[in-house]
């Protein structure tokens, strides 16, 4: 029996267990398991792979899509262009990190953008927004993160005038803000200055419409969740670890 699973902190919920135990069941891949593996500190990654020999394949969510590269064996030219990991193949001996958050969140991006999305606003700096940087230079598309703390690669939400966002008319949310069950949450911007060429993303999946997406909504803003992006990094995490 092939292993296969997801780790992060906390796991309360997961699509990746019950996408993966369908896919399972209705393809008729009977010598695989998926599983939930919720791990306090990412050093539990050492015992866990001593407990799990069989382990094919893990993906990686929050908070440890960038903690857990020291703990591989290899990187593939994206994952280490990125720096972040959010899928590990296990083979012939090695852990080798991959990301395809990358792919997902660009197939679910470029059908909706127009000529006019050429400057974005990545809202958060954590391991998802790595991927996010990734496409958006693949793409062409400038960018600008945001976070609650300035640094030199950054600007803070008290910045965001109406300058900003007018110019911005991509704008990503990567944060957690919003997320299951806090769905009162948003990322802290000037709602009122968003307009109908606006495009919100929010790699957020549940719940299906967030706080964020409302907002933009309310305002003829497109609007896009993070669920087929999901889908899609599940699918390229499968022929990640499938492929010899």
């Amino acid at each position: 029996m092939r292993q296969f699973g997801l780790i992060g902190y906390p796991l309360s919920h997961s699509f990746s267990k019950g996408y993966f135990t369908e896919k399972f069941l209705k393809e008729g891949i009977d010598d695989c398991h998926y599983d939930i593996f919720p791990l306090e500190s990412i050093e539990d990654f050492v015992d866990l792979c001593e407990q799990h020999k069989n382990l094919a394949g893990l993906n990686v969510t929050i908070p440890y899509k960038e903690k857990i590269i020291p703990f591989l064996d290899e990187l593939n030219n994206e994952a280490a262009a990125i720096g972040a990991v959010n899928t590990i193949k296990f083979i012939n001996g090695k852990k080798i990190g991959y990301n395809s958050d990358c792919y997902g969140f660009e197939m679910s991006l470029k059908p909706l953008l127009k000529p006019y999305h050429t400057n974005a606003l990545i809202l958060g700096t954590g391991g998802a927004s790595k991927a996010v940087e990734y496409v958006l230079k693949k793409l062409g598309i400038s960018f600008q993160y945001v976070s609650r703390n300035k640094s030199a690669n950054t600007i803070n939400y008290d910045e965001l005038d109406e300058l900003i966002i007018h110019h911005s008319k991509l704008i990503i949310n990567s944060t957690p803000l919003g997320m299951y069950p806090n769905i009162e949450n948003s990322p802290d911007i000037s709602y009122d200055f968003i307009t109908d060429k606006h495009l919100l993303f929010d790699l957020i999946y549940n719940p299906e419409e967030t706080q964020f997406l409302k907002e933009g909504k309310q305002r003829g803003a497109q609007t896009k969740n993070g669920l087929e992006m999901l889908y899609l990094q599940a699918e390229k995490s499968w022929e990640i670890w499938i492929n010899r």
